[in-house]
């Protein structure tokens, strides 16, 4: 599970950066987020002390920051930003008595989620719900009409992709949990996001230059 949520994000980004009129990489790339979504719910549920899981979401977010703004978005929070805020909301809903009390939390988080500039906004914490509260085939409906809203309400058609792996997990629940017990070091786990966006924007960033420096040669010989 974790390496096809880190492969396809990979190559998502490595779509979205240098071959941006080519869907297919961003079709494939929609197979990571939602498999981010299902591990942070999992995570929460699992986790021996929130504090800790929610400081090191925290810390990855802040170290992946520059990464993120130098490769992808300049002026945007990355997505550990937008998974760390809904693990917060995950917390304050497991504390209430009901979770009717915990509409207006969620409505408060989803207006705040899309005014920030945050990847993927108030989308990442609905689909964290859907994953923490929606079982079997009542998750991927609710996966489904998530993306519909979206589609109508944004024009994201790239997005009704997302829905294949929860296919798997709620069709097929035991091939999902075998691959989840082919876990990577932890540390591999929390290092990729941040990792591989530097490793990506230094490429960016030696591509522009070699640009720059071929513009200029092709001025001099002008």
């Amino acid at each position: 599970m974790q390496i096809i949520a880190m492969l396809t994000m990979l190559i998502d980004h490595v779509g979205y950066i240098f071959f941006p009129y080519e869907m297919g990489w961003r079709i494939v790339g929609r197979i990571a987020f939602p498999i981010y979504c299902y591990a942070l719910v999992q995570g929460h549920i699992h986790t021996k002390s929130t504090p800790k899981y929610l400081l090191r979401l925290l810390l990855i977010a802040v170290i992946a920051q520059v990464p993120y703004n130098m490769a992808l978005d300049p002026g945007g929070w990355n997505v550990v930003f937008t998974l760390l805020l809904s693990a917060i909301v995950l917390v304050i809903l497991d504390k209430l008595p009901s979770l009717w009390f915990g509409i207006p939390l969620v409505l408060l988080a989803v207006y705040m989620m899309d005014t920030l500039p945050l990847d993927y906004n108030a989308y990442g914490l609905l689909l964290v719900l859907v994953f923490r509260y929606a079982r079997s085939y009542y998750l991927i409906l609710a996966h489904f009409l998530l993306n519909g809203f979206y589609l109508f309400y944004s024009g994201w058609l790239v997005q009704m992709y997302s829905i294949m792996p929860t296919l798997v997990i709620a069709v097929f629940p035991a091939a999902w949990t075998y691959l989840e017990r082919r876990r990577l070091p932890r540390w591999v786990w929390w290092s990729f996001y941040p990792g591989h966006l530097a490793i990506l924007a230094a490429i960016k960033i030696l591509n522009t230059q070699e640009w720059v420096n071929i513009q200029w040669r092709t001025l001099f010989m002008l």
